[in-house]
């Protein structure tokens, strides 16, 4: 039997989700503590590291997706996860403004090659109504990889920030060797080298990519909502780990640093995370368009209230509370966006309308960051995470007018 007639197409998404997960909570639990203590960013540096990496996802997200609905989701993801890993070995081995900045161009285009592409080689595989559940599933056994990655990133971390870095780098290598070998590509067919020269296929993906979200209401409503998420995200994301260590002061405990409360923090709104996407997978029926849509409402509109509690409490213990809402909402949102889009897209243009929603949220972010870096370096960084969470109220409304929208017909 062939390496890849071993595994089920829905293990080796997981297995895909598990690792990827370890490897980004490996960077992720230390990497704004690196920029600050040992690059030594200022606000406004750290959102424009996060302003590169959305402006580079802006510009590749739908040449990637259409390469992927076009050629191979397959090879698509593959080269991301390659792409990915070498940014983060690259940011690690030289702690420059500038190296940093180059990171973020070559794993922002890793991403890019990625998103959309990973969901819809599952969803071909095996189904997009049989994939809804199974991205759940994913996220809730990546958030567990990501809590188990926690202790060895901090662990690293007391060697040397970078090192987390080098070691997520070279995890994400190794990952893209295994899906080399083990992952398979069945229910994709690309088009033969004829068809292609036969016709601007590349091109006709592209057009019938976006005429679909122009002339269906509900998923014009998803991509603008998706330009709020990203406004209100890029300035929490950056300055989350900012505001802890200029505003508030960390409670003493014995042999308990910086770096540890941080990866406390991060296990802390894992774990809140894995509970809320089992219940939701439990409870919520994903095939029910209105129920899916109200529980993003709900979520999001929990997300706006906990970025304006973190920004405007001084209780470390309130903004720690504040902080794991957030995260775990977001967590819950994630999968049922994915979900969402897979009932309403067609398969031949799935990956294309997944990375024109990620670049709606890269155009957000792209908007958002320096607006919200300025604002935390001539004013304060309470007063930046504050329009943040204002930034996303916009959304809610939008999200409203997906009730109304029919899924697509089976292929």
């Amino acid at each position: 039997m062939h390496w890849r007639e071993r595994y089920r197409p829905e293990q080796i998404y997981i297995f895909h989700s598990m690792l990827t997960s370890a490897a980004f909570s490996l960077v992720f639990t230390v990497n704004q503590i690196y920029r600050v203590q040992t690059v030594g960013l200022n606000p406004l540096q750290l959102v424009l590291t996060g302003t590169v990496l959305e402006v580079t996802a802006f510009l590749f997200e739908i040449p990637t997706g259409v390469f992927a609905d076009v050629y191979s989701r397959r090879l698509s993801t593959i080269l991301g996860v390659v792409l990915i890993g070498l940014g983060f070995f690259i940011e690690g081995m030289f702690p420059v403004f500038s190296i940093v900045l180059l990171a973020q161009v070559v794993w922002g285009i890793g991403w890019t090659f990625i998103s959309g592409a990973e969901d819809a080689w599952i969803s071909d595989e095996i189904g997009a109504d049989q994939a809804a559940p199974l991205f759940l599933r994913a996220t809730s056994l990546g958030l567990l990889s990501n809590l188990v990655a926690i202790p060895v990133s901090v662990f690293l971390a007391q060697f040397g920030l970078n090192l987390p870095f080098l070691v997520g780098g070279v995890l994400l290598l190794l990952l893209a060797f295994l899906l080399s070998i083990l992952m398979s590509e069945n229910g994709f067919q690309p088009q033969s080298r004829e068809e292609r020269q036969s016709r601007p296929r590349f091109t006709d993906t592209l057009k019938q990519g976006i005429s679909l979200v122009r002339v269906k209401p509900g998923l014009l409503a998803f991509m603008g909502a998706a330009i709020f998420v990203g406004l209100y995200s890029e300035g929490f994301d950056r300055l989350t780990e900012a505001h802890f260590l200029a505003n508030f002061e960390f409670p003493s405990f014995p042999l308990v640093d910086v770096v540890l409360w941080f990866g406390l923090i991060r296990a802390g709104r894992i774990l809140l995370s894995v509970g809320t996407t089992e219940l939701a997978r439990r409870r919520i029926r994903l095939q029910d368009n209105r129920a899916l849509v109200r529980t993003l409402q709900f979520s999001y509109g929990l997300v706006a209230l906990g970025i304006l509690l973190f920004a405007q409490t001084r209780s470390f213990w309130v903004a720690l509370i504040a902080t794991w809402l957030v995260h775990s909402l977001r967590a819950l949102a994630e999968p049922l966006k994915t979900a969402w889009i897979n009932q309403h897209v067609e398969s031949r243009v799935r990956a294309t309308v997944l990375s024109t929603a990620s670049q709606m949220d890269a155009l957000g972010q792209m908007i958002g960051g320096p607006i919200v870096g300025a604002v935390g370096t001539l004013r304060s960084i309470r007063a930046a995470l504050t329009i943040s969470g204002l930034m996303l109220l916009p959304a809610l409304p939008l999200y409203q007018r997906m009730k109304r929208t029919p899924p697509a017909e089976p292929s």
